[in-house]
């Protein structure tokens, strides 16, 4: 028994090791294909100096890992309230006396090293803050949490390309419009992945009516012809904070599109093209998704109805970790990890398609839904309040299914994003659904 716990350990080690490895390799490729100036300036008031996100992430994992699970001393105790995220609003870190470039990447090399020799002797007891690796695992997901951010980041730089990567794939399947989804139970969230963060948390069983649901995300044919429509013109579609924030922000298109002759183009990390009419429609906010959901008929899913369609299997009544399984993601099931720079077309994944054959629940672009984010039933804040408890409440909108730009790590049937409904500089679009018509429900 000692020897297969011994071989069990181990394994988690080369796993967290690899995974640690993995990840900063794409910090460091997000920060070092631009210059100083770049990395120090801030390119919107709405994100941080991507050094600022540098030091940010070596700084988490300074005070979780080298302090708290090691019991180790401060490397950089002076820098805690210059990095605290709570402490230090964005629009205010450009002034911060922040580490420069070299003095960032050295702090992060030196809090790594540490981290390493810990990892070859920290024992995965039963705290619950170590076991099954959870403090490595929640560090992993937060710098690939940040690397997304650094990435909306460059899609908001001026300046020419810095950041190479090859097209998605080509459609390899015919989706249908909808798809429905019948009324009945099934498992929503999880009480057993052991790297799921707090807000996944507990699993518990949820039934909802039967519902129809977009088979794949809008995409930015359809979402033109709302424009054309006049959707933005039409106080019909908006409800009031929506028509509101319409108005004073001047919406009227996607962030990055521009008219070109008759259609429109989109900037992406620098490059200009033609708006590709089969690809999901990204960088809109909540207020837009609702209101072309509204001008089509339809309607945002619920968290619980989007939950459902991504992992409910009906011949065994189980929830899958993935739409596809619960194997981890391949190439071939979604567009995550930055492999590509944007949206993949509609079709491109088959093999990620859930049971019931709804499409791209996972990568391509978050997906808005109707739901507010709150804690599920018998939520308990772990291993701290910040991360998300305060943030529940009406104010901000649950996103679900991960980006191209989200990583493998960070993404799963469960986890759960949110942000203000004004916000589209990230990576999100959305997918429509639809309560039952009487001669559907007879069927």
């Amino acid at each position: 028994m000692t020897a297969l716990h011994d071989l069990g350990a181990q394994r988690l080690r080369d796993r967290i090791a690899a995974e640690l490895a993995r990840t900063r390799a794409r910090t460091a490729l997000l920060t070092e294909a631009v210059d100083d100036d770049d990395l120090t300036r801030q390119h919107s008031p709405l994100m941080s100096p991507l050094v600022w996100d540098l030091a940010h992430v070596g700084n988490q994992e300074e005070l979780w890992l080298v302090r708290d699970v090691g019991g180790r001393e401060p490397v950089r105790r002076d820098i805690d309230d210059l990095y605290d995220a709570f402490k230090q609003p964005r629009s205010d870190r450009p002034a911060l006396p922040l580490l420069p470039p070299a003095e960032a990447r050295a702090y992060l090399a030196t809090v790594r090293d540490k981290v390493h020799d810990l990892l070859d002797r920290v024992p995965f007891t039963d705290r619950p803050l170590v076991a099954d690796g959870f403090a490595f695992g929640m560090i992993v997901q937060h710098e690939q949490q940040h690397d997304e951010t650094m990435l909306a980041t460059h899609q908001l730089r001026a300046g020419p390309p810095v950041l190479p990567a090859p097209p998605p794939p080509e459609p390899r399947a015919r989706v249908v419009e909808e798809v429905v989804v019948p009324a009945g139970e099934f498992t929503m969230g999880t009480s057993t992945d052991p790297w799921a963060l707090d807000n996944e948390r507990p699993a518990r069983t949820v039934r909802l009516p039967g519902y129809a649901i977009d088979a794949a995300p809008v995409t930015n044919g359809r979402y033109a012809e709302f424009i054309a429509d006049g959707g933005y013109d039409d106080p019909r579609w908006w409800d009031a904070a929506g028509w509101r924030h319409r108005t004073e922000a001047g919406l009227s298109a996607p962030l990055h599109w521009r008219r070109d002759g008759d259609g429109w183009a989109y900037r992406r990390f620098g490059r200009w093209s033609a708006v590709r009419a089969d690809e999901p429609v990204v960088h809109v906010c909540w207020h837009e998704a609702r209101a072309y959901a509204a001008w089509a008929g339809k309607r945002l899913p619920t968290e619980a109805e989007w939950e459902k369609a991504a992992r409910w299997d009906p011949a065994t009544g189980r929830s899958r970790r993935y739409p596809w399984g619960d194997a981890d993601p391949g190439p071939e099931h979604a567009n995550l990890g930055q492999r590509h720079l944007w949206p993949a077309p509609v079709g491109a994944y088959p093999a990620g398609a859930s049971p019931l054959g709804v499409h791209q629940l996972i990568g391509d672009v978050w997906e808005w839904t109707a739901s507010p984010f709150r804690g599920h039933p018998g939520f308990v804040a772990f291993p701290y309040r910040e991360y998300s408890e305060v943030f529940f409440g009406d104010e901000h909108r649950v996103l679900r299914g991960g980006s191209f730009g989200t990583d493998r790590a960070a993404c799963r049937g469960t986890f759960r994003n949110w942000d203000y409904p004004i916000r589209r500089q990230i990576f999100s679009g959305f997918r429509c659904a639809r309560d039952l018509r009487p001669q559907e429900l007879a069927a």
